[in-house]
This record gives structure tokens, sequence and C-alpha cells, in this order.
């Protein structure tokens, strides 16, 4: 467990405030102090909790301890059997800071903050409080014992009102149904009597990713915890520590509607589940296992078919590289390559390009690893190198299925590259992706990989860098920066005479204090002209074909992203820090 989790006598051997006090006052000896406080330190528990345990043996209740701590302190005393629990503010303080450090929100009023606390000397634990909500405490005192219990039970009846809060038409009967067989086994289940609660707390998850536009689930398990995070515009972040008792379970739920065989936790599994919306909308799950010390960690992949389908328009590309993108892959042949790191969302551009070609007198095919978007009229193929079912005996097969769009979902060896390049060569248009920095790379990495400069460069069209930026809330604010922040960011001094504004994250609910909400595409968009291709032949470097883009036009990444900031769409920032120079 992290140190942000830990009680201040987890943290050090030191005598709490509590403590010292005790001892000096006569009601507790030295010793037995510094015993409960080293028992603390390795039960990762708090010094209140230890003295709580014994406090009866030795006169001391925890209604004698609040009564203590309270006058010799000076907080107020109250009793936490007077107030209703429903009352108290939600979500003030994160879940996983009440129950590890005893500390329950009473009521907000402007920017104070009234808590309960049983060991009001507990200052590691306020000040994390503090950190955490921004807002200034009024301490009150409470009996432990009473303390515990409440944390207790709104832990367990915020557990027991997630059945309530799912939708009816919410539902993955669709694919149960194709599902019988791990049914059969799960039936046998002890766990079975329980499992509507479960299913109901996975839905609950998977409708609040979908809402808060997460593109993946971690579900992890460790020593002590759950955890599940969501993955929200690039960052991942905690959204619930369910009971340890129902990790089990949940996994076996997740892995019975994806149709993977329950009884095997050694390997690593990968499967796929559907969230039926409604009637006309469901989402599809790419669902991935990896056995981990305490259990099998589980990673959900949300793939939304409508986000092919939002147009090129809302991806995020300038005007002049939108119109040199669709000119490209409007071509009868050649090569089209989009490259970047994992997660810049290639797949999602790929797919945009695809759908703009879909008709009804196209053929198109595609190979990949496996395929994330399902689109009707599209011939997809999963690869299956297990099974011989390569990328490059997958084009193999293409190109005696009458293609006029391929698509390779990576060129990953020269085998692949050389089969795409003759198809490109030879009346087919081609797409795919490769793991490269920038576009002028790209070809280098190609050449590197063994291909020709010659079919490099009669077969290349056009190739695109991307990266995703987070996109600034509408609680932004103008920033004020000095001129030598933009002259260093890469902003020229004629962009600082400009009439632009940088604008800065503030944080609001809409963004839950982030101050992002969405991402936007940065690109480099570069079409090979016959000056490139002449570098090419020549097996000029990366930076001499960066260069002679730059000649031509092109802006690299860091250019496209000061352009974004000068929209006002993302952060300097952010920008800095999803781009190279």
């Amino acid at each position: 467990m992290s140190a942000v989790t830990q009680g201040p006598s987890a943290a050090s051997g030191a005598l709490t405030g509590l403590a010292r006090a005790l001892i000096q006052q006569g009601r507790l000896r030295a010793d037995r102090a510094e015993a409960l406080v080293r028992k603390a330190s390795q039960s990762n528990s708090l010094f209140v909790d230890e003295l709580v345990g014994i406090g009866e043996s030795i006169g001391l209740s925890a209604t004698a301890i609040a009564r203590f701590a309270a006058e010799t302190f000076g907080h107020p005393l109250f009793d936490l059997s007077a107030i209703d629990s429903e009352q108290l503010p939600k979500d003030t303080i994160d879940k996983k800071l009440v129950s590890s450090l005893r500390v329950l929100a009473l009521r907000k009023r402007g920017n104070r903050l009234a808590v309960a606390v049983s060991d009001p000397t507990n200052y590691q634990a306020l000040d994390q409080i503090k950190f955490q909500t921004q807002l200034a405490l009024d301490i009150v005192v409470v009996e432990h014992d009473k303390l515990v219990r409440m944390i207790e039970a709104i832990t367990q009846s915020t557990s027991q009102s997630l059945e309530r809060l799912i939708d009816d038409d919410v539902s993955f009967e669709d694919l149960l149904a194709e599902s019988p067989e791990s049914e059969a086994e799960e039936a046998g289940s002890s766990a079975e009597v329980d499992d509507a609660p479960v299913m109901r707390f996975l839905q609950k998850l998977l409708l609040d990713a979908i809402g808060d536009g997460a593109s993946d689930l971690h579900f992890e398990p460790y020593e002590k915890f759950y955890r599940i995070r969501f993955r929200v515009d690039g960052i991942l972040r905690e959204v619930a520590q369910p009971p340890l008792a129902i990790r089990e379970r949940l996994v076996t739920r997740i892995k019975v509607i994806s149709r993977l065989d329950i009884s095997e936790k050694r390997v690593p599994q990968d499967g796929r589940m559907k969230l039926a919306l409604t009637g006309q909308r469901a989402i599809d799950f790419r669902v991935s296992t990896l056995p981990t010390l305490y259990g099998e960690k589980i990673v959900m992949r949300i793939l939304d078919p409508s986000q092919a389908k939002m147009g090129i328009e809302s991806l995020g590309y300038d005007p002049d590289q939108r119109e040199a993108l669709v000119n490209a892959i409007k071509r009868p042949y050649g090569m089209v390559l989009v490259t970047g790191p994992t997660g810049s969302g290639k797949t999602v551009s790929l797919y945009t390009c695809l759908n703009m070609l879909n008709q009804p007198g196209v053929n198109i095919s595609t190979a990949e690893d496996p395929a994330e978007i399902q689109l009707p009229g599209i011939n997809q193929v999963n690869v299956n190198e297990k099974a011989g079912l390569t990328f490059a005996n997958s084009m193999r097969a293409f190109l005696r299925q009458d293609p006029d769009i391929i698509m390779v979902g990576e060129i990953r060896d020269l085998e692949t590259a050389d089969i795409a390049i003759k198809a490109a060569q030879t009346g087919h248009m081609v797409m795919s992706t490769l793991h490269t920095n920038d576009a002028p790379s790209t070809l280098t990495r190609m050449s590197s990989m063994g291909v020709p400069g010659f079919n490099i460069a009669s077969s290349v069209i056009l190739i695109t860098a991307q990266r995703l930026a987070r996109r600034l809330c509408t609680c932004k604010q103008p920033a004020q920066l000095p001129p030598e922040a933009f002259l260093a960011a890469g902003f020229t001094q004629r962009d600082l005479d400009g009439t632009w504004q940088a604008f800065r994250p503030v944080g609001c609910d809409r963004c839950k204090g982030s101050g992002y909400k969405g991402r936007v595409g940065i690109y480099e968009v570069m079409p090979i002209t016959e000056e490139i291709q002449k570098l090419i032949l020549r097996n000029g470097s990366a930076l001499e074909i960066g260069a002679q883009a730059a000649r031509e036009g092109v802006r690299n990444l860091r250019t496209s992203g000061l352009w974004k900031v000068k929209q006002g769409v993302t952060s300097v920032d952010e920008v800095l820090g999803c781009t190279n120079d």
C-alpha cells in the first residue's frame, strides 16, 4: 500500500501527540504507548486503533479517549450516533483516505470542511485531507468505535446501492447467449447466488467508463486491496476500491461474458464482450487477462464503432492537412502510412478513412491483431500467429480476393512490408501503421527493415504522424506567460506579435478538476513529393527528409501543436508534453 494510505504510526515509530499527552497526564505508561506505536507500525494501522483495542483493560474506553482528546487539544466533542449518514457530503474526501486514515467529512460550507476524527493529533492525515480537498479543516473529535462503524456502514451502503443504478435497457444478453459452455461451467460455482449484485456493479462501472469518455478499464488485484482505474484522456485515475471478497467473482463474470476459460488462471487470455446500450447502439470491449502475484489483472479496451463514423473533420486535422490526406486515400493505388506511439489514435484515423471509402462498388479487406472496430461492408481478418495466419499470409490471400483497398494493422517485418509495397505498385490502395516518432523517420525505418529505396519511393504517397493532446475544458482561463516561455516552446517572434490568446487549465465539475475534457489530434501530414523521392533514392537521413518537408510547407508535430495553442484548443504544457521539438 502506498504511503498516501498509511497513518503516521505506520510511517514512523515516533509517539503521536495523543500518546505523549496520555503519558504526561499519567493515563498511559510510556512503555505501553511505545509498544502500541510499534504494533501499529507493523500492522499498518493507527495508534488510536491499537489504543481502543486494549483501552477497556486499562480504563480507557473509546468514550474516555474522545473526551480526553477534545479537552486536551481544544476541539469540540461530537456524538456520531446523532447524525444520519445519508446526509453526509458524498465524495468530498477520497474513499481510500476515509477508510485508511479514519477521517470522515461532516459538513462543507464555502471553503471550510468539518471533519470527524478520533485522534486530532494525526497531523499527517489531516495534511493529506487538506491537500486532496483544497479546503480549510474544522476538527471535531468523535468516539473511535462509532467512527469506524459509520465509515464501514457508508462503504457498505455505497456498494449495495450500485444495484439500483443500472438501466434495465443495458444488458449483456446477446453475448451471453453465445456462450452456453461458459455459463454451464459457471453454474456450478458457489458464488452464483451473489452474481446479480456483481453483474450490476460491473454494468455500472462500464456505464461510468463510457460516460466519462474512458478508453480503458483496469481491474488490479493487490495483497490488501483491489483497485479499479479508468484511463480518461490518456491519464489513469482510480474510481473504486471494491471489497477484496468480490475480486474472484468479478473476474469470473468478466471472463464468462468474454467467453474465456474461467478454469485457466496461469496464462494470459484475450476475449471480447459487448454491452447493449439501446436497441440501436452497442459498445464492444476487448478484454485481456494477465496472471499477477495476487490474482488476474484485467484490462478492458472500449471499442466504440461510432468513433470511426464521426467524420474526418472531427479528428483535428487542419484544413490543408485534411485535404492532403483525402486526396491521397482517394488515389487508385499507392501506400498511405500512419505512424505514432500506442494509444495515439492511429486505428481511429485509419477507420475514419476506410469509412469514407466504404462504398458498394469497392472491395475493402483488413488484417488486424485484433480487429478493434467492426464496420459493416469491410472484410476484416483477425491475425492468428499460432495458427499460421500472419499479416503476410493474410496479404497474400487478399491479393487473390480481387481487392481495391487493403488495410494492414501494422508493418512489423520485411516480409509484410514487401508484400504491401508490391500490392501498392500493382494497382491497390494500401494503408498501414508503423511505430516511429515522426513522418520522416518512417521512411528510414522501412529502409532499415531492408526495403529497397526505389520500392519505397515508387509506392508510398503520404505519411501522417500523430499524437493525442488533451483538450482544454470550458473552464479554461487566459495564461499569463512571459515571452521567453513562448519562444522556448517554439513560437516565433512574429507569432508573439499576433492577437491570439493562450489558455491554461483550471478545473471544474465538468472536467473533474483536471482542466481538460476530451482529446484532439496533432498531426504531421507529409506527402511524398518528387524532391523527397530523390532523397529516398539517395538514402537520405530522416533529418534531411524532414528539412525538405519543412521547405515544402509541412508542419511538424510541435508546430501543429502550437497552432492548436493559438486556437485555444489546448495548453502550451500539454503540447510540450506530447511532442518532440
